[in-house]
């Protein structure tokens, strides 16, 4: 389709309170993730966890894949007070908020050399509060700016959450050593401080949210229902998640025939079949319970089918191409990070080397290309920034073909930073500095773009739920993929996998082609 285009007038991204709201709310979403991820694990295996333990406390995370499961009660479900009072994203902000910093303060009591099952409730806890703050984030960020922003807001929300994740990660991890725990040397009081110290800083989005406004939309926010309603739809949620909990730990993983098949495929496929049956069960549960009448058929409607119609309405027969680029503009990035860890030490990085160029200037870099991302969408337009960000991600890519082939031929980049009462002096590998910094660039502005389109094809009136159908989905295909690096880099080596994962980005290449021919983009419809 053709749509006409208008010369807008220019946009003062700094003036836009909206802009920097977006930086501190992002601030409070990255925080929670390390904190039931990379430096809980550490945590766990300071307090002497086996190793085995460690790995289930990933599954704390899975609320952030199946936020969309829950997204429509956050869309339409009324709080108590806390809507009334504040409003229908900022309620829902606050209880998210402080149920992210009351889980927090939950693990911090607990002492997992002695209470690993409550510091595993604590962890889901936390999961399941910040991927709810995160799809209250999400709908804000979408509300509170004109479409053309969109990209800007994205920018500083990255930016905002790379940093919460380095307050929460690198720094957490200092300061819990500086208070006197380390592997071999366990302190239970050294790591709760630190827990304690983070829920505190959790403060800044807390206050964040109290001091802002609620975004003004004219989106319908669909019919008001009685109470009884409200409370028989999230009933009839909690009744269908335990089903489908139930289902999914009745069938346990067999291991004898690991010896007859493929561990890694017999996984995948066993997995993906537990998971369905488990979705089925929770499904199964709701059908049956609507059926008995237990539940308003219009509001299982509004929340979960509408946005869906919704969707396929605007888009129509360009829908399926539009959630193909969704699940497949992040592939070539993500399934090379699978396996970037491993490569750099193999190729005889050390690890203070890896975290000192990775967990800092990359970090860095992302934030500066994120910004620069954001900036370029609002001179270019969304869906061109989109395209410039599809194809750094995949040429930048083949940069580690050109890391692998040097493959320990080091040569070092010594400088230094003068600080206020002294200087500190570092010496990196220069290749490695190189590549990460490109590469991290260019993953910062790609995903600045896709963020920005993400929320311009998200309709305000369904915001949430389509919203966190969209995340949920562009990692989903990059994350089974991935899954089988170490099996590709074993059979085909690095270079090679490198290559392929590069090549992988000439489909999205193609695909935001397509789209953009297809229509110039302004905002839903």
């Amino acid at each position: 389709m053709t749509i006409a285009t208008t010369v807008e007038p220019k946009i003062h991204w700094w003036r836009e309170k909206s802009v920097w709201i977006l930086l501190l709310l992002g601030f409070s979403a990255g925080m929670p993730y390390f904190l039931i991820f990379g430096t809980l694990s550490l945590w766990l295996l300071e307090a002497g966890v086996d190793r085995s333990a460690v790995t289930f406390f990933s599954w704390a995370v899975l609320g952030y894949s199946f936020k969309f499961v829950w997204a429509p009660l956050v869309d339409r479900l009324p709080l108590p007070l806390l809507t009334r009072m504040f409003g229908r994203r900022r309620g829902w902000l606050l209880l998210s908020q402080l149920a992210v910093i009351s889980s927090i303060v939950l693990m911090a009591s607990i002492d997992p050399a002695d209470s690993l099952n409550w510091m595993a409730a604590g962890a889901v806890l936390l999961g399941f509060s910040a991927a709810t703050q995160d799809i209250v984030i999400d709908a804000y960020r979408i509300e509170a700016a004109e479409p053309r922003l969109q990209a800007m807001l994205s920018s500083t929300y990255v930016a905002g959450y790379r940093t919460g994740m380095i307050v929460a990660g690198a720094a957490a991890l200092a300061l819990a050593q500086e208070l006197g725990s380390s592997q071999g040397s366990y302190s239970y009081q050294a790591w709760q401080h630190t827990y304690l110290i983070m829920a505190a800083v959790m403060g800044i989005g807390l206050l964040t949210t109290l001091l802002i406004k609620e975004p003004n939309t004219d989106a319908s926010v669909g019919t008001q229902y009685p109470t009884n309603d409200y409370v028989s739809f999230f009933g009839v949620f909690l009744l269908s998640i335990v089903a489908l909990i139930l289902v999914y730990s009745f069938f346990p993983v067999i291991p004898s025939l690991f010896s007859e098949l493929s561990q890694k495929v017999f996984a995948f496929f066993y997995g993906i079949l537990r998971m369905m049956l488990s979705l089925f069960a929770a499904y199964g549960t709701a059908k049956t319970c609507a059926k008995l009448g237990l539940i308003n058929p219009n509001l299982v409607r509004e929340g979960y089918v509408d946005p869906i119609v919704d969707f396929l309405t605007r888009y129509g027969k360009l829908a399926i191409w539009v959630l193909l680029l969704v699940g497949l503009y992040r592939i070539s990035d993500i399934v090379m990070g699978v396996i970037t860890n491993v490569f750099y030490a193999e190729m005889g990085y050390s690890k203070k080397e890896i975290a000192s160029i990775t967990k800092v200037f990359g970090v860095l870099m992302t934030i500066f290309g994120a910004f620069m991302g954001g900036l370029l969408a609002i001179r270019i337009g969304v869906m061109r920034a989109l395209m410039l960000g599809a194809v750094l991600v995949a040429v930048t890519n083949l940069l580690f073909m050109w890391l692998a082939q040097i493959n320990g031929a080091h040569t070092y980049l010594d400088f230094s930073i003068p600080l206020i009462f002294t200087t500190i002096n570092i010496s990196l590998p220069k290749e490695l500095f190189i590549v990460i910094v490109i590469d991290n660039l260019a993953q910062g502005f790609a995903i600045a773009a896709f963020i920005g389109w993400l929320s311009a094809i998200t309709n305000v009136s369904f915001t949430a739920t389509q919203y966190a159908i969209f995340s949920s989905l562009m990692t989903l295909i990059p994350k089974l993929i991935g899954g089988y690096s170490g099996t590709l880099v074993e059979s085909f080596g690095y270079e090679n996998f490198f290559l392929f994962a590069s090549a992988l980005g000439l489909p999205v290449i193609a695909l935001v082609y397509f789209l953009q021919k297809q229509f110039e983009f302004t905002k839903p419809s």
